[in-house]
This record gives C-alpha cells, structure tokens and sequence, in this order.
C-alpha cells in the first residue's frame, strides 16, 4: 500500500481577496485554480490549497494558526512586501541563532510562519 501527501488546505470566505494574498503579495506560484480553490507549487507532489469555506465545519477553521511553514527567500523582502501591501503580522521579523522567522496573517487571519531556513 502506498500513501502519499496530496496537499494542505487553508479556507478562506473570498477567493479573490485570497488570491491577491498569496499570489500577488506573498508570490506563490499557482499550480491551478477553479471557483473554489487555487493551488499552489506546480510540478510538486504535495500543493498548497486555498479553499472557500462553504460548509459550516470549514468556517470554524478560517481565521486561525494553521501550523503551516513557508521557508522563504530573501524573507526581509517578502515581509516588506506583505507590509506595504496592508498584511498584518502575529509576530514581526525577528532574528534568532536558527534563522529569521515571523507569523503573516492572511486576509481572513488565517496565520503562516515564514522563515529563512
């Protein structure tokens, strides 16, 4: 038996709105979108997802830590980028003896952790 990651999923109340988060601000590449969900990092086995949140169990989950980690290039410019873009941020830019790391919220305050290493 073989069982593999297909992709993580992050719901969200308005795709459009979402779409200018993740695609235009924070620069993820879309491997696909349909009316309720863009996908993101072509040519990998396992995607990101942002889904609207139709069904009463999914809303529960919009607007919350999501546990997920972007490992970031140039960080110090992805996060004056979300800044200038009206992002907010749960934990600014900081440096630590592992890397730099902070916590952007997206539109809907779900939460992403992004670091450098």
């Amino acid at each position: 038996m073989s069982i593999s990651l297909k992709n993580i999923v992050i719901f969200v109340t308005d795709l459009a709105t979402a779409k200018s988060f993740y695609v235009d601000l924070l620069g993820l590449p879309v491997a696909g979108q349909s009316e309720m969900l863009i996908e993101f990092f072509p040519g990998t086995a396992t995607t990101l997802g942002v889904s609207l949140a139709l069904h009463e169990d999914s809303r529960r989950l919009v607007g919350r830590h999501t546990g997920i980690t972007l490992k970031v290039e140039n960080i110090v410019g992805v996060c004056e980028t979300l800044k200038n873009g009206g992002a907010h941020f749960a934990e600014p830019l900081e440096s630590s003896p592992w890397g730099k790391m902070a916590v952007v919220q997206d539109f809907d305050g779900n939460m992403i952790a992004l670091v450098d290493r």
